[in-house]
């Protein structure tokens, strides 16, 4: 895994009402600071990506749907410089997780599930589009092909 990654199983609660999904508590071990919370939407075989943070942590987890979530470390000096993690969320037990991904790396997602995918983002700091940067989803700078789904 990319130094910094972290992925930590969530629990969910399931009877003949619903369920109830877990995603961050403020006295998790891996709970930094509250930013802002929100929920972006990704269609079944799209690609949203590439971005990073300059200042701010993300923590995603996926409550409805699935998503693949690719990262890239470009980092100089970083003792994973170069590699890549991919990483499956969704609904499911198996899926259901948080995924952390710490300022400076790249990361895009793409919907795996029919339907739209919805990805919930507890990040450190409010949103400030001055500190991200973005590349396209097939940006030669980022050794990954994304696979045609869909």
């Amino acid at each position: 895994m990319i130094e910094g990654v972290a992925r930590h199983p969530l629990k969910q609660f399931v009877d003949d009402r619903g369920r109830t999904m877990h995603m961050l508590r403020r006295d998790d071990p891996h709970f930094r600071a509250f930013g802002e919370v929100y929920f972006s939407g990704v269609q079944f075989g799209k690609v949203k990506g590439w971005y990073r943070h300059r200042e701010k942590t993300l923590n995603f987890a996926v409550p409805v749907g699935r998503v693949r979530v690719v990262i890239h470390d470009d980092r100089a000096g970083s003792p994973t410089l170069g590699h890549l993690d991919e990483h499956l969320l969704g609904e499911s037990q198996d899926d259901y997780a948080l995924l952390t991904i710490p300022p400076f790396l790249w990361y895009g997602i793409q919907g795996v599930a029919p339907g739209v995918s919805i990805v919930a983002n507890c990040s450190d700091l409010p949103n400030d589009p001055a500190e991200s940067d973005r590349k396209l989803a097939d940006s030669p700078d980022v050794p990954y092909s994304w696979p045609s789904i869909g």
